[in-house]
């Protein structure tokens, strides 16, 4: 089973538009609803490729109850710790080039219940095969909160990847995860003293001197770079797909879980993560996948050593 943790998870709204036009007035032609964050997103893709995957973090309030719902109706299954604030929203608005986010702030966590949730976690490790940890972390959870899910992982023998940035990222990587999953910006950001215009290898090669045992690095329509401390490869999606990128990386995340679970070779797993991104931006939602485009895309994925 591949656990999924989602610190600040959100109710995700996604409304449909032709043209995306900055301060003008908008008309929906559709309206999504759906459990969001990046942890949920994983899930729910690993969830419809009929992989056994629980749902965890953090839900309080109205939003959160109606993400629970959610999570019910789809049959995805969870087990997420009740907190005392109010779950955020995240609004995407989809136009039929690309995407535009609006995050709100997560809800504040308390001391007693972040310690709640670390024994939680450990609790579900005896029937985790893989732990994703994703997404941002909320006010009142530690910066070093990934790091500290990383090495409770490590100690119950359970891989993990991790997917977050900033602060939160430089303290996991000095956890040693077994998998971390940044854009080629989060991972930039970390070098000093800005990062910015860095090769991609080298910020890469970077992260793994941090402690990372692999990285994968999504480049948007570009691919992936994946660099180990024996080998890079870099996989190329063999065509430019218009529509949502929201929940691309996520979907990259889902097939990475898989193939850490199932020790796929470098070549074949980086495969599948290209392909499974491609068909996320194919689907309406982030946290869905479009299977056509999937098995379409696979085969044609061109994957070479870096």
């Amino acid at each position: 089973m591949i656990v999924t943790v989602t610190l600040n998870p959100a109710l995700d709204v996604t409304y449909r538009v032709g043209e995306l036009v900055p301060h003008g007035t908008h008309r929906v032609s559709a309206v999504g609803l759906r459990p969001g964050g990046k942890g949920l997103n994983v899930a729910g893709v690993l969830h419809a490729l009929g992989e056994p995957v629980l749902a965890t973090g953090l839900l309080g309030g109205a939003a959160g109850a109606r993400v629970t719902a959610l999570l019910a109706d789809d049959a995805v299954p969870a087990a997420f710790l009740p907190i005392a604030g109010e779950t955020r929203r995240t609004v995407t608005v989809a136009d039929d080039v690309d995407a535009t986010g609006f995050w709100e702030p997560g809800p504040p966590v308390t001391h007693a219940e972040w310690a709640a949730f670390v024994a939680h976690f450990r609790g579900l490790l005896g029937d985790a095969d893989v732990v994703a940890l994703c997404g941002s972390l909320p006010p009142g959870v530690p910066v070093d909160a990934y790091a500290s899910l990383v090495r409770l992982a490590a100690a119950g023998g359970v891989p993990s990847v991790l997917d977050t940035s900033g602060e939160a990222l430089r303290h996991g990587l000095a956890a040693g995860p077994d998998l971390v999953k940044p854009n080629a910006a989060e991972l930039s950001a970390l070098l000093t003293p800005a990062g910015a215009g860095c090769r991609e290898v080298d910020a890469a090669a970077h992260a793994l001197t941090c402690g990372a045992r692999a990285v994968v690095v999504s480049r948007g329509p570009d691919g992936l770079l994946a660099l180990t401390r024996d080998e890079a490869w870099r996989g190329v999606p063999p065509e430019r797909l218009t529509g949502n990128p929201t929940g691309a990386g996520d979907a990259c995340v889902a097939a990475l879980a898989r193939g850490l679970r199932d020790r796929t070779p470098w070549p074949e797993l980086l495969a599948d993560a290209v392909a499974l991104s491609a068909a996320a931006v194919a689907a309406p939602l982030a946290g869905a996948v479009d299977p056509e485009t999937y098995r379409r895309l696979l085969p044609a994925v061109r994957v070479h050593a870096a």
